[in-house]
């Protein structure tokens, strides 16, 4: 990267990725230019709360940062902007109504809703009674319908779909939740932790139905059908579904940049032009092989890429790295997971109470994931076991006697 002291900095995407890479790269001495295009016209917030504060009602914003910060800090801020296509051996940002030339272009372009495949929804495009959750303005349309008594079907019970099913039980909804596989998650988090969490859908009235859905259609009465592979049709008011996100590749593939289920970047965020960078759930990192490793999508991997995107134009040493975290809340439930799940590493459970509990996932004698339920300090205490490299015994481990902070300290 050339653009270390002066050069202008163009970040396309305002999300959390884009907005740390900006942060970061005022916060590492960049004098230049840094521009912020985001393509909603509101200022950035923060995704997580959508799914679970917000949508209960008890958050009504959840902006990152003030106009006055963006002034400060002299990022030049362009919301409700479209990029129309980027031409990084020019190092140019087509805008709508300009061209921005840049040093260096960062994608920070994030991912979209997956939808159900061709045919399957029969309603009118854009029918007031089908919602996604991935914006602040498809959370306020899906809050809106969210009354005491509606019956709500949500199709997907990964961490969006349930969450917002949660959410919809706490406002009094009656919900039907709809999943393809029998342990949603478990692939994720083990089959523990994800039969903990999916089990509890029917402890809190939840319909839960493991089927696909075969056609979504209109009924007379104003309300909406929604048919399964079984067989079952259930009747809505409102329909979520929540079955992913794609990432957002197109700028990068109409610029010749390398593409495979996500823009593929080597540990420093760089692809594969030297004047692009890109950062968070459109980003996927190659390992130290050269292959692609699983895309990821959450909070902490948007705000450390955007981190390590900005060292890497300022030209600083590589960060430490760290293992992967994220976390999910539903009902009385707070979940984290850190690690990657290897399905043969050997699992050690530390049983706190029958709502409260850690796997450990160990493999040659160290730890290389856990989940934990309730029990944020022994997530903590994971992370350390796995960035440090700490040797560790599942006997150790599932002892509840035996201070994880003592193991951690050594």
């Amino acid at each position: 990267m050339t653009a270390a002291a002066t050069g202008h900095v163009v970040i396309v995407g305002a999300g959390l990725a884009g907005l740390s890479t900006a942060e970061a790269l005022r916060a590492g001495g960049h004098s230049g230019l840094v521009t912020l295009i985001g393509a909603e016209a509101a200022l950035p917030y923060d995704r997580p709360p959508l799914s679970k504060e917000v949508l209960r009602g008890e958050r009504p914003s959840t902006a990152l940062r003030t106009e006055a910060w963006f002034a400060e800090q002299n990022i030049e801020l362009l919301t409700g902007t479209t990029v129309t296509g980027i031409d990084p051996d020019r190092g140019v940002v087509e805008l709508p109504d300009r061209q921005l030339s840049a040093d260096v272009i960062v994608l920070a372009t994030g991912g979209t809703p997956r939808e159900l495949p061709a045919g399957v929804n029969t309603l009118p495009a854009g029918h007031a009674a089908v919602h996604q959750l991935r914006t602040a303005d498809d959370c306020r349309r899906l809050s809106e319908c969210m009354r005491p008594g509606q019956r709500l079907v949500v199709v997907g019970a990964g961490l969006i779909g349930a969450e917002a099913t949660a959410c919809a039980v706490t406002r009094g909804c009656q919900v039907s939740m709809v999943a393809h596989r029998e342990l949603p998650l478990a692939a994720a988090i083990g089959v523990e932790a994800a039969a903990l969490l999916h089990h509890r859908h029917t402890t809190h009235g939840v319909a839960v139905h493991q089927a696909g859905v075969t056609h979504i259609s209109a009924a007379d009465d104003g309300t909406i059908r929604v048919g399964l592979s079984t067989g079952r049709i259930l009747a809505a008011d409102a329909l979520l579904v929540g079955i992913g996100i794609a990432a957002d590749t197109a700028l990068a593939q109409s610029a010749g940049i390398a593409v495979d289920n996500g823009i593929l970047v080597d540990a420093r965020q760089r692809t594969s032009h030297q004047r692009v960078l890109a950062v968070g759930d459109a980003c996927r990192r190659r390992g130290p092989d050269g292959q692609p490793m699983p895309r990821i999508e959450h909070w902490d991997h948007a705000l450390r890429s955007g981190q390590t995107a900005a060292a890497t134009i300022l030209g600083a040493p590589e960060q430490p790295s760290r293992a992967p975290w994220f976390w999910s809340d539903r009902y009385d439930i707070h979940l984290e997971m850190v690690g990657h799940l290897d399905p043969s590493a050997e699992a050690a459970t530390r049983l706190h109470t029958d709502d409260a509990l850690s796997v450990f996932y160990l493999r040659d004698g160290f730890c290389v994931a856990a989940v934990t339920v309730n029990q944020p300090l022994d997530t903590r205490a994971a992370q350390r076991l796995i960035d440090q490299h700490i040797a560790v015994t599942a006997a150790q481990l599932t002892d509840p006697a035996v201070s994880l902070r003592q193991l951690v300290r050594g």
